[in-house]
């Protein structure tokens, strides 16, 4: 491969830039954020399990109200956390799945192959698991399949950067591409199983919404000035309709575009242009409105030349990353362990379900999966990666909190269900970490390989 195409990822390897770069910019916002989902989590449980508890439930039990425009919202601080916020972060997960399926790796078939088989593996084998154990259980239970089927791309991303060289930078590629597969599967699943109460109108006009984007773009609006109210009344319409509001986000970032308005020939030849007119000195106040009217030029220009999608993805990672998702984990990781203990939670077949579908499902299926894929030559090993690192690989997959969560509040009704499915998920969580770290450790090094 021609140096000039490469780039460094550490101190003695050096790897292509095409996916390479947004991953290592992506893996460091979502490492360090894991630390401060980490916090807010624990903050979440003190609170909960505090004699300041009473404010904790009140305050997320508090009601807004809004009325604008004919429209009328009326949320509680949990609902509107749950719906309104992480219609954000799923936005922005949105626009990290569209940039790998048309930019990174996964827009290939044949690199695809393996880290979605894997993938798919993840999803299925933990959700089995945990319908095996519920089966009989009758009532809401069954309903908790889809918690133990998500990957916390922050925690994941987290151990692995701790571990540094440790991992060989394609084994990092690999978990990030499953992890990224695994937010489509649930996606999906939420879409599809978790819906309620469909209100056809309300959807129609959602919709409507998105094609009115759509048709935006095709003309060349290109001012957030319109977008913005238009995805807010699409993001109430979704949430009107039934259909979970965070989709909306979603829908929005798969029609962000995903590339630039000028191309790199265009930008060239437009600035170099505008530089040519660039008064070498100033020396008047006409020079200086000549000089700062060019600038501005060349600074649109410039801005037209970096697509919608990794300018809205660079502006928002950090808010998802360090704002939205710890205040996510406070407001839904407050279990009252005062009203269940830890013993009567793993004793249920909920939270035995979740946990063992996050610590056994996730292993056993990832690393299954990529084995067929391999063996069928569907795909293969990325270079330096052996099969221990696949092994701890899929084992810290098994770190399922932020989307977990989200998806347990779904699946259940009923607080203390909630509550058992929460115990499952900071167990099974906790597990898997530390087996993908223990493994991930004794594996080869790269070098070695």
């Amino acid at each position: 491969m021609d140096p000039r195409h490469r780039t460094w990822v550490s101190s003695d390897r050096f790897v292509p830039k095409t996916f390479v770069r947004p991953f290592v910019r992506f893996s460091r916002v979502e490492a360090a954020s894991g630390i401060v989902l980490l916090a807010a989590a624990i903050a979440a449980i003190a609170w909960a399990n505090s004699p300041l508890s009473n404010s904790y439930h009140s305050i997320l039990d508090e009601h807004i109200s809004v009325e604008f425009l004919g429209f009328h919202l009326n949320e509680t601080v949990l609902e509107l956390i749950n719906d309104g916020l992480m219609a954000v972060f799923f936005f922005v997960v949105g626009l990290e799945i569209k940039r790998e399926l048309v930019l990174g790796d996964l827009r290939d078939p044949r690199a695809a192959a393996l880290p979605v088989m894997a993938a798919l593996g993840g999803m299925v084998l933990p959700a089995l698991i945990y319908i095996f154990l519920n089966v009989g259980a009758g009532g809401e239970a069954i309903r908790g399949w889809g918690i133990p089927m998500a990957t916390d791309i922050a925690f994941a991303l987290g151990i692995v950067a701790l571990l540094g060289s440790r991992v060989p930078p394609g084994a990092k590629l690999f978990l990030l591409a499953v992890a990224i597969a695994d937010d489509i599967g649930a996606i999906a699943v939420i879409a599809v199983f978790y819906t309620e109460d469909l209100s056809a109108g309300y959807l129609a006009a959602a919709v409507l919404g998105l094609a009115i984007v759509w048709i935006a773009q095709k003309v060349g609006i290109r001012s957030l000035t319109f977008y913005v109210p238009v995805a807010l009344a699409i993001w109430y319409l979704t949430l009107e309709s039934g259909v979970h509001a965070t989709l909306a986000g979603v829908a929005l970032a798969f029609l962000t575009p995903a590339k630039p308005h000028y191309s790199a020939v265009e930008m060239d030849a437009k600035t170099r242009t505008i530089l040519d007119e660039y008064p070498a000195e100033i020396t008047s106040f006409h020079d200086q409105e000549h000089a700062d009217h060019e600038a501005l030029l060349v600074a649109e220009i410039a801005r037209e030349s970096v697509s919608p999608l990794n300018r809205m993805e660079l502006s928002l990672v950090v808010w998802s990353s360090f704002l939205i998702v710890p205040i996510f984990a406070l407001a839904n990781a407050g279990v009252d362990f005062r009203e269940i203990s830890f013993g009567e939670a793993m004793g249920s077949t909920i939270a035995l379900g979740v946990a063992a579908g996050l610590v056994i499902g996730k292993l056993i299926g990832i690393t299954g999966f990529a084995w067929v894929a391999v063996r069928l030559n569907i795909g293969k090993l990325p270079p330096g990666t052996g099969w221990m690192h696949v092994v701890g690989l899929a084992a810290v997959a098994g770190i399922g909190f932020t989307v977990s969560l989200f998806v347990a509040g779904l699946a259940f009704t009923d607080p203390h269900l909630t509550d058992l499915a929460k115990v499952g998920i900071f167990t099974g969580s906790v597990v898997a970490g530390v087996t993908g770290t223990v493994l991930l450790l004794i594996a080869k090094p790269p070098s070695e390989l």
